[in-house]
């Protein structure tokens, strides 16, 4: 089995993202029977769909797990519904800053995870890691490449479980930030580690 594991680039002025830190640190490393395999996507509304896309037609994965930062939050967040809109409030890595803009024309309002959400924030949370169902993945390039990465599959007709997970901030973000919240990388691979071990024995 493969698990296409799918981080991002640092984006807001930032110089590093958890998302791809946690992704690159995972990649080919085995959890019973999956595998990981990683890609980095571009925090750019519209490439990071075409880019995730690009990644499940060329790895074929059973899994498909995207990762995102998510500053503020104190814990990991597993997303449950990806919606059908784009409203940022800041401008991706190339500028766009798309409000009250529709992802897919057409398409359904919104699409719905197909991980087993509540099992994994359990078992993360036994590990000593703080972690929760979020009901809100934002409107910016998080939200934007879940809905995309869900509307693809389902339009395929794929057999490919996927989701989406927010982190927290790395501790060397957070210090420059006014007591904003902040988990070590260290932690951020447990929990990782930890979903990915139930994926590979749920399957």
């Amino acid at each position: 089995m493969k698990a296409l594991l799918m981080g991002f680039e640092p984006f807001g002025g930032e110089a590093v993202n958890p998302s791809w830190e946690v992704a690159q640190s995972l990649s080919f490393e085995r959890f019973d029977r999956i595998q990981v395999i990683s890609r980095r996507l571009p925090t750019v509304f519209g490439e990071s769909i075409d880019q995730a896309i690009e990644a499940i037609s060329t790895v074929q994965p059973d899994v498909v797990i995207a990762l995102g930062q998510a500053g503020g939050r104190t814990g990991i967040g597993l997303e449950r519904v990806a919606l059908n809109i784009d409203d940022a409030a800041i401008a991706d890595n190339n500028g766009n800053q798309p409000c009250d803009a529709p992802i897919m024309e057409g398409a359904p309002a919104a699409y719905f995870a197909t991980l087993p959400i509540k099992v994994l924030v359990e078992e993360v949370q036994k590990a000593g890691i703080p972690a929760a169902t979020s009901n809100s993945a934002g409107t910016f390039v998080c939200n934007h490449t879940m809905y995309g990465i869900l509307h693809y599959i389902n339009e395929s007709r794929l057999p490919i479980r996927a989701g989406f997970i927010h982190l927290p901030y790395l501790p060397e973000q957070a210090s420059s930030k006014k007591e904003a919240p902040s988990m070590s990388l260290a932690e951020m691979l447990t929990a990782l580690r930890v979903v990915l071990t139930v994926l590979s024995r749920s399957s």
